[in-house]
């Protein structure tokens, strides 16, 4: 009877743990969209810029036909949710289609509220920054969660699925060809800036996905490691590897600690070590992803 209320006890526990996790991811996604809008509505669309899947293909449709950006947009994403779950079936995302919807919405609600006839500022440069910034921002956040921001990242879901196709190739080619329309649908400044964020958005997202990640992995050699681990332990709540090592030049004993710590956690460690054993030889390197128990997940 008691292991049966054990078992029921950590059920429930995993099943409230999986819902937390989940309310979690959703909560990132919406501010991680929030981000996009942002950045697309208020420095994209009003600059013309044309890089980057489907809200650039609506700044060139909404030079060359009647409505505005948001509302291409909207159209092309519901277009791409069709095919989605047309081609995809049940392995299309749940969360993409949440993201996808919620873009749409936003950028609808974005032009409702705060309709604008022309740019924030009269800096170009200044402009493409945040143009550039905002979006991959939102995509490292999405990226790093497992989710997808929907629009052409449907077709390459498709792409993958179906054709042998380099889905990374094929897009850029796609983003490449809206730049392109944009020299001749607008002037060749716009095509420049467009084409500048196209080339400098892949790399500003793989720099925000390393900084989220980034972790501190510490390699102390000590003599006495015990107060050095029960510190990891019980006040960072992480756990250690320890070695037993010995001096090259002095053969003393000596005992070598291997942990990996969050970037704030990694200033009170290597404080700690520091005022407690002075004697102790720390090294300090970057890791930009972890994988295991207390870090991320094997999936």
């Amino acid at each position: 009877m008691h292991n049966e209320l054990e078992k029921q006890r950590r059920l429930r526990f995993r099943q409230l743990k999986q819902w937390k996790r989940l309310a979690l991811e959703y909560l990132l996604i919406t501010v991680a969209i929030l981000l996009l809008v942002v950045g697309v509505y208020f420095f994209k669309f009003p600059n013309h810029f044309s890089f980057g899947g489907v809200t650039g293909v609506a700044v060139v449709l909404e030079a060359l036909l009647s409505h505005s950006a948001a509302t291409y947009t909207f159209i092309i994403n519901m277009v791409l949710l069709v095919f989605g779950f047309l081609f995809l079936g049940k392995d299309f995302g749940l969360k993409t289609v949440y993201a996808s919807v919620l873009t749409s919405v936003g950028l609808w609600a974005m032009e409702l509220w705060f309709p604008m006839a022309a740019p924030l500022t009269e800096q170009p440069v200044l402009e493409l920054i945040f143009a550039i910034f905002l979006p991959a921002l939102s995509s490292a956040i999405l990226f790093n969660i497992g989710a997808s921001g929907g629009g052409t990242d449907i077709l390459a879901m498709i792409l993958k699925k179906y054709t042998t196709f380099s889905i990374s190739a094929a897009l850029f080619l796609v983003d490449f060809v809206i730049v392109l329309a944009s020299c001749f649908v607008f002037d060749i400044q716009t095509g420049l800036f467009s084409l500048t964020g196209l080339l400098a958005k892949s790399l500003v997202i793989d720099n925000v996905i390393e900084s989220i990640n980034l972790c501190k992995a510490f390699m102390i050699v000590c003599d006495e490691p015990e107060p050095i681990c029960r510190y990891i332990c019980d006040e960072l709540g992480r756990s250690a590897t320890i070695y037993r090592a010995e001096g090259a030049y002095s053969h003393h004993k000596k005992t070598m600690i291997l942990t990996v710590t969050k970037r704030g956690q990694a200033v009170q460690l290597r404080n700690f070590v520091r005022r407690n054993q002075p004697e102790s030889f720390i090294t300090i390197f970057n890791s930009s992803e972890i994988i295991g128990k207390g870090f991320r997940g094997l999936n």
